[in-house]
């Protein structure tokens, strides 16, 4: 697409424009064909189809599959539980699992209130030998827990205990007792109101619902929330930080206060089977007792215990005996699922669900009966707190906890997707132990977080037997099958597995191989030329077909070595040096990348691990060519110079199914095409033409001031004009929120994003019918008001885009009045812990668009 301001547009500019643009695109369309070798590259995987068998992705057979490994890998660890016979102790040994961080694996460990007799140590101290006993009988337990009624901690393996939270004095505040997974929410000691409701709050998990009310004369909610909510992580940070504010003041009405705690129960809606309800008093004392109104409201007296556990007990013979947690980190930074004083890594959970056959955009992914994701390919928590060795953080946050003590991780299904009615129904229907399949048409946000995409996906689904969770495969329509590689011969596999080697980078182009566990011996390395050594010198010692190796993952990399090096030996090698292409590259499924000629390789800044690279994932939903700007830096070096990324999936129909084994590009010189884009359309002092890609951020202009901003956003360059192209439906946007950001003062900001707000609520808030009735309702709905009060502030724009064309163009004069930072570079300045990111993608792909705007 073309744009341009003109005073008095007129017919003759409009075709002028028009044929600049098409000569543009031919040249763009024709150098990436030309030089990629995309043709080529299918060519080679038609004739050498002896070499490979295309086998099935049968996703119902999958999920089944992996739905009963996973109930045997639970059911296995939850017999860990179980009390056995005394061993006698060993020396204390290294744990390789724990990555030598953790090394006495003979004795318990763990903090307990000052209060702790000696005797509650000695007989729990038994633990020790059972513990050990089931480390011995499964190696690959990792944390076993015990906590008691009276505060005391076992932990196993035993570590120093650290407690980083930023309490006066440096109180240690850990109580077993107060955990997520510990049903006990005695022992709270009243020294102050606000410190004891959130220490209240944190014994309480996902499957209890709560509010908190303070009263005086009168009775009020302390936040947005005027009925019982769920005790998210969300919603209890709302509360917490709604009690800080608490300001102590008036006369205290008990029967006020207690007739607002049992209407608040008694209006609760949503039946929960058999749990217990509850009013919590926080005062500093008071000699009303409120007898007329527990009278009117609760005349079946009972004592009460001074422990209120989960209800196992009232749920009869079919009570869950095992109770199973959130998601949360471990202090070396290890998703582990939390089992009564048993761990699960999902690392364990993610092998009984193989990836690689599935291509970069299938993936599965659990959730439990909130609809909180286990595991999804999007839950990537970021860690916070001292001990943690690997993470690296400007600032940390203000009050850090122990890593051990942190809160469970929880983020909604609706919430690691983008949002889709057929995805609420799949949810649902999960949550309620269903089985099923669909398959639509969805929007499907990048790895990098700056493009949408719109692709076909297919969901199956069904429970996992004997736990809460439910388990789906997710397959776009092109990963129905996969390349199962068949190389029996050992000189094949010896010809192909040379090509990988550093010594031949000149002829073969520089290569890169994805990290992945290929063999047991075979240690990984983010170093990839050291990961390529090693994985050269295994190959030199032991055949793909070692007992130790996974044969598939190797024969496959190596099938995909020999066809690419052939696109360089007898296509680009043979092509004489084309002006403006810096490097040209394939990528993949079986985790090959060449870059050629070596020298670019060297500069090569993608992931080698291809099914994490974001061009390569978003090429696949693609039917044209992507353009990819590169990423903008304010205090860098001019994005430029990495050149502009153009790539398109490979796409094979063997024997009638449809595959899409890799992906071919190049790069563009930048300083190269802008001077051949100015020859070919216009270099007016006081006309200017851009090119923006799909996601609305800048790839070339015919003017030098522009050069810098290459890869910046159009909408912070020109936010007037964005708008533009956003109301005539040139562009749509999506806003999603990420729920698991981590942000500080002076972090930088995701490019494009809008608004924020301090409380953004989830999918799952808005499926409920009464958030619409809270504060926080009304306050996106005037955020939305205001979006929609933007200014016009141009007189004409010409505007040319092909629906073929993967970009768009456009020709403008620029308004030469000062503007005020507005919305789109404004927003971008606030910070949230929960951050809004705007993305925008090409509204219409069929059918083009041109004209003049006024």
């Amino acid at each position: 697409m073309m744009a341009g301001i003109l005073t008095e547009p007129s017919f003759f500019w409009f075709h002028s424009i028009k044929s600049w643009v098409d000569k543009m695109q031919e040249d763009l369309v024709t150098l990436a064909k030309t030089a990629s070798g995309v043709t080529q590259l299918a060519d080679i995987y038609e004739k050498y189809q002896e070499m490979y068998t295309v086998e099935p992705n049968n996703a119902r057979q999958l999920v089944e599959i992996a739905a009963r490994d996973i109930e045997k890998l639970l059911s296995n660890r939850s017999k860990a539980l179980v009390i056995r016979k005394w061993i006698f102790p060993e020396p204390f040994q290294s744990a390789p699992q724990f990555a030598d961080f953790i090394k006495v694996e003979q004795l318990c460990s763990g903090p307990w209130p000052a209060t702790i007799v000696l005797n509650e140590l000695n007989w729990t101290s038994a633990l020790d030998e059972v513990f050990k006993k089931n480390r011995d009988e499964d190696p690959t337990l990792l944390w076993q827990v015990f906590g008691s009624a009276t505060g005391l901690a076992r932990y196993y393996p035993a570590s120093p205990w650290v407690d980083n939270s930023r309490t006066p004095n440096k109180i240690d505040l850990y109580d077993v007792r107060r955990r997520p997974w510990s049903g006990s929410v005695s022992g709270l000691t009243l020294k102050l109101i606000r410190t004891s409701v959130s220490e209240m709050l944190e014994t309480l998990s996902d499957d209890d619902f709560v509010n908190v009310a303070s009263f005086n004369s009168n009775a009020q909610d302390v936040s947005c929330f005027q009925h019982l909510v769920q005790a998210n992580v969300r919603n209890k940070k709302v509360l917490k930080d709604a009690v800080n504010n608490i300001t102590a003041k008036g006369i205290t009405d008990y029967k006020k206060g207690f007739s607002f705690a049992f209407e608040q129960l008694l209006n609760y809606n949503v039946s929960r089977a058999n749990c217990n309800k509850i009013i919590m008093l926080f005062t500093d004392g008071g000699e009303e007792r409120a007898q007329e109104i527990f009278a009117k409201y609760n005349k079946d007296k009972k004592e009460y215990l001074d422990v209120l556990g989960r209800p196992m007990v009232l749920a009869g013979d079919k009570a869950k005996q095992v109770q199973w947690t959130n998601v949360y980190l471990d202090a070396l930074n290890q998703l582990i699922l939390g089992v009564m004083g048993v761990d699960v890594s999902l690392e364990d959970i993610k092998r009984l669900t193989p990836r690689f056959t599935l291509c970069p955009n299938g993936y599965y992914f659990a959730i439990d009966p909130n609809g909180y994701v286990l595991m999804h390919p999007n839950l990537q928590p970021k860690p916070i707190g001292v001990g943690i060795p690997t993470i690296k953080l400007r600032k940390r946050r203000p009050n850090v906890q122990n890593p051990k003590s942190q809160e469970p991780v929880t983020l909604d299904f609706l919430d690691a997707e983008l949002e889709n009615d057929i995805k609420v129904e799949i949810r649902n229907k999960m949550i309620d132990g269903e089985s099923g399949e669909k398959t639509f048409r969805t929007l499907v946000k990048s790895q990098d977080e700056r493009y949408i995409d719109k692709g076909n996906r297919t969901y199956t689904w069904t429970p996992v037997n004997g736990t809460d969770y439910s388990l789906a495969l997710v397959l776009p329509s092109y990963s129905f099958y996969y390349i199962k590689a068949k190389l029996a011969e050992t000189i094949t596999q010896a010809r192909y597995s040379e090509t990988l080697k550093p010594d031949n980078f000149e002829e073969s182009g520089y290569t890169f191989i994805a990290p992945r566990e290929y063999c047991n011996d075979l240690k990984l390395s983010d170093n990839n030329t050291e990961f390529l050594l090693n994985f050269n010198e295994f190959i030199d010692r032991k055949t793909p077909n070692n007992p130790s190796c996974n044969a598939d993952l190797i024969n496959r990399i190596l099938l995909d070595a020999g066809f690419t090096n052939e696109l360089v030996q007898n296509y680009w090698s043979k092509q004489k040096n084309i002006k403006g292409v810096k490097a040209r590259f394939v990528v993949t499924d079986g985790g090959i990348t060449r870059v050629y000629p070596k020298e670019a390789g060297e500069n090569w800044q993608e992931n080698p691990e291809t099914y994490e690279d974001s061009f390569y994932k978003r090429s696949l939903d693609n039917d044209n060519y992507v353009f990819t700007a590169p990423y903008f830096n304010k205090s860098g070096p001019g994005a430029y110079e990495s050149g502009i990324m153009v790539s398109k999936a490979v796409e094979l129909y063997i024997q009638g199914k449809l595959l899409k084994p890799a992906v071919v590009g190049i790069k563009i010189d930048v300083n190269s095409w802008i001077e051949n884009f100015t020859k070919t359309s216009i270099r007016d002092p006081v006309m200017d033409c851009v090119i923006l890609d799909d996601g609305g951020f800048l790839l070339m202009a015919n003017h030098d001031e522009y050069t810098n901003q290459i890869g910046r956003f159009f909408g912070e360059i020109d936010p007037s004009l964005m708008r533009h192209l956003v109301n005539i439906s040139v562009y749509a946007f999506n806003k999603s929120y990420d729920y698991q950001s981590v942000c500080d003062p002076g972090a930088a900001p995701k490019q494009g994003a809008g608004h924020r707000s301090a409380y953004v609520p989830s999918i799952a808030d808005i499926l409920q019918i009464g958030w619409w009735a809270t504060a926080a309702a009304w306050s996106i709905l005037q955020q939305l008001l205001l979006s929609l009060t933007f200014p016009r502030l141009l007189e004409a724009v010409v505007i040319v885009r092909n629906a073929a064309s993967p970009v768009v163009m456009i020709f403008y004069l620029p308004p030469t009045v000062e503007m005020e930072e507005d919305d789109f570079t404004a927003s971008l300045s606030k910070q949230s812990c929960i951050t809004e990111q705007t993305q925008y993608f090409f509204d219409n792909d069929s059918k083009s668009f041109g004209g003049v705007l006024d």
